[in-house]
């Protein structure tokens, strides 16, 4: 854990020149990592909503004991959707984000869904579609989900066009 020792800063304010006694240690928070998939089935992409605001996302979590970025993301997208598939290759594309006062950090992975599952663990608290690129990017409500879709799929120019 790191801690940042500041014992003193000075008051510049009014007409003194007083010391103020600040914190001994102040705690630096670590960033979470978590990981997560584009799910491609054939040419389109899965989405699931969140639990809690039911916003259409793409499944992610966090990063397992033991487990790295790739085996926890391929989990994720079972768990929370349903998917089986593989991983090939290196992330898509990583986006950062704060949540009650924590710092996360989340690298996302191309998926290649083999198979969807009819149940899965969380199909009682999330929602599935499957939907082509462009309509994917139009569900999505975080900006770097969109960027990271746009950048996979090469249609950041066709969305500036259908957008203008």
């Amino acid at each position: 854990m790191a801690i940042l020792w500041n014992n003193y800063s000075w008051d510049r304010i009014g007409k003194t020149n007083r010391p103020i006694r600040l914190p001994m240690a102040v705690k630096a928070r670590k960033t979470i990592e978590q990981s997560g998939v584009i799910p491609i089935f054939e040419d389109r992409v899965v989405l699931v909503t969140s639990r809690k605001t039911r916003r259409w996302i793409f499944p992610k979590g966090y990063v397992g004991k033991g487990l790295s970025p790739v085996e926890s993301a391929a989990r994720e997208a079972l768990e929370e959707a349903g998917l089986v598939g593989s991983i090939d290759g290196a992330a898509a594309g990583s986006y950062r984000y704060r949540k009650q006062g924590r710092s996360y950090s989340v690298q996302i992975f191309p998926f290649f869904v083999e198979s969807m599952l009819e149940e899965w663990d969380e199909m009682g608290q999330r929602q599935r579609v499957v939907v082509p690129p462009l309509e994917a990017i139009d569900m999505l409500v975080h900006d770097d989900l969109r960027a990271i879709v746009s950048t996979y799929f090469n249609i950041g120019v066709e969305l500036q066009r259908l957008r203008s």
